[in-house]
């Protein structure tokens, strides 16, 4: 079925038809014929606008790029009042891009052309603008340099991790906690997830670790509930 077209622009009609069919169906569903199709034109023009298929995908990361850029400068705020929580509102945004969007984001993160370096380029600009008013308000607890790597490390392998869980076992405390060891390793600030010590949670995390094998005197039904009551105090998340 042919793309609804935002644009009568032929190349942007192919690299729209080409993004619909990336984030629907993976690389394997990018061919140059089911391209074509989908934006109502004859596979030739895909050699005519863009080469071959690598021209195309890279295209489609640069377009990538642009959608990403228009996003993060749309929420830069040249003064902010809170330097700390803007960095936790741009890491949150770049993360919630990568999950959302898994495949246009590994193919952003693949792509080598010049027009996506470019914008790779002006992404880590915008980054270390952040960074140096975290340093300029007295935040950073690091350099510039090592505190932009820690970012960036961390959004992406936070997306990555995200991924490569499966679904029924992701959780979403694991993108606040890695967001807050950022923060922790980055900034002077107080993280927003307290690092708990000691208490029920923590207690109960080392009883369930050390009940991973069977307790013959409790019953497989018993070990089962008595796991279900560990979980519920370790995840120290109230019960409704």
């Amino acid at each position: 079925m042919p793309v609804r077209h935002t644009t009568e622009d032929p190349r942007r009609r192919i690299v729209e038809a080409a993004v619909e069919l990336l984030e629907s169906g993976g690389p394997d569903a990018v061919s140059t014929r089911a391209v074509a199709a989908a934006a109502g034109m004859q596979p030739p023009a895909i050699y005519r606008y863009f080469g071959d298929k690598d021209g195309l995908l890279e295209a489609v990361a640069e377009h990538g790029y642009a959608q990403f850029l228009q996003t993060k400068r749309a929420q830069l705020d040249p003064a902010p009042k809170d330097p700390v929580e803007e960095l936790r509102r741009a890491w949150d945004m770049v993360v919630e891009f990568g999950v959302s969007r898994p495949e246009l984001f590994a193919l952003m993160n693949r792509a080598t052309g010049s027009g996506s370096d470019a914008a790779h380029r002006a992404g880590l600009d915008i980054l270390r603008g952040r960074v140096r008013r975290l340093a300029a308000a007295g935040w950073l607890r690091v350099d510039e340099e090592l505190a932009a790597q820690i970012i960036q490390a961390t959004g992406q392998g936070a997306v990555t991790t995200w991924h490569s869980t499966p679904a029924e076992r992701r959780n979403p405390a694991l993108l606040t906690v890695l967001r807050e060891s950022m923060i922790a390793a980055v900034t002077r600030a107080e993280p927003l997830v307290p690092r708990e010590e000691s208490g029920p949670a923590a207690a109960a995390r080392a009883l369930h670790a050390a009940l991973c094998d069977d307790v013959e005197v409790l019953s497989a039904a018993e070990q089962c509930l008595l796991r279900e009551w560990l979980a519920r105090l370790a995840a120290d998340t109230p019960q409704a």
